[in-house]
């Protein structure tokens, strides 16, 4: 289990990170949303280790991440969204680094990449960005960490390799694992995550599963305005409304529309689902 309390963080005098306290359970997929600069890159490095935190806890499993002991690395692996292009074929650089991840199988890297269309035996440097992202993607899940932190998985993936991101996340996973995806893009990652974080610099506005917002919110498509909506976009056919779901009816949360309406309501939605 991941704890974070009153988690604060700063590059010199610019806040990055304020008062931050959250809990994510094990065996989930979480969608890690908020706008530029709010810190989510940041969030991602101290849980794995790479920054220590200035101000409250951070505990995963018990263990501080920035102690770096190797039993909590080898268990824990951060993709950035940048990638470097190593002069090496992909299978040669999957099987040396592999050996710092103990659960590392190049057996399930090479069968990752074949589910990307992708050459184990091309020079990483030679690749598009696209591919260099997907054999990194391979690379992340074939270490079979227990928690695995994603920043923008599906920048650089064109609309298949976004379908085949989702079949390898959700096939390569084990029940038991912790991922925290980190996107601007939520409807390449709508099937797939749940709970969904929405974070802002000096508070966590949300994190609940997709069953807990469709009980307190209802995403209404009609093209009859409702005027107790915290959030409205006209679409093809009518409207996408956002609604207290005062009735208990059933809806299909669109977490574009979610996030939306999170960022204008932001005080009415921490007390809707803090009650």
């Amino acid at each position: 289990m991941i704890k974070i309390s009153n988690l604060g963080f700063s590059y010199g005098a610019n806040v990055v990170l304020r008062d931050i306290s959250m809990e994510l359970q094990e065996g989930r997929i979480y969608g890690l949303l908020g706008e530029n600069g709010v810190g989510k890159t940041t969030l991602l490095t101290l849980l794995a280790g790479l920054k220590k935190n200035l101000a409250g806890t951070l505990e995963i499993d018990g263990q501080t991440p920035y102690d770096r002991k190797p039993s909590f690395l080898s268990n824990v692996y951060y993709l950035p969204d940048e990638v470097p292009a190593p002069r090496r074929k992909a299978i040669d650089f999957a099987r040396d680094h592999g050996q710092y991840w103990t659960g590392f199988s190049s057996a399930k890297f090479s069968e990752i990449m074949n589910v990307f269309d992708n050459d184990q035996e091309q020079r990483m440097d030679q690749m598009s960005y696209g591919q260099l992202k997907k054999t990194f993607i391979s690379f992340a899940l074939a270490c079979n960490t227990k928690y695995l932190f994603m920043d923008e998985p599906t920048n650089g993936l064109d609309i298949p390799s976004k379908a085949q991101f989702r079949k390898a996340v959700t096939k390569y996973t084990s029940d038991d694992s912790t991922l925290l995806i980190s996107t601007h893009q939520a409807r390449d990652l709508e099937a797939i995550i749940d709970p969904i974080i929405i974070l802002d610099r000096r508070d966590v506005l949300l994190n609940a599963t997709l069953d807990e917002i469709a009980g307190k919110l209802y995403f209404d498509y009609s093209s009859d305005l409702n005027p107790a909506a915290l959030y409205q976009e006209m679409v093809p056919g009518g409207n996408i409304q956002v609604v207290p779901n005062t009735m208990g009816l059933e809806s299909k949360v669109n977490i574009e529309a979610l996030f939306n309406a999170v960022l204008l309501h932001k005080a009415v939605i921490k007390d809707m689902f803090n009650k």
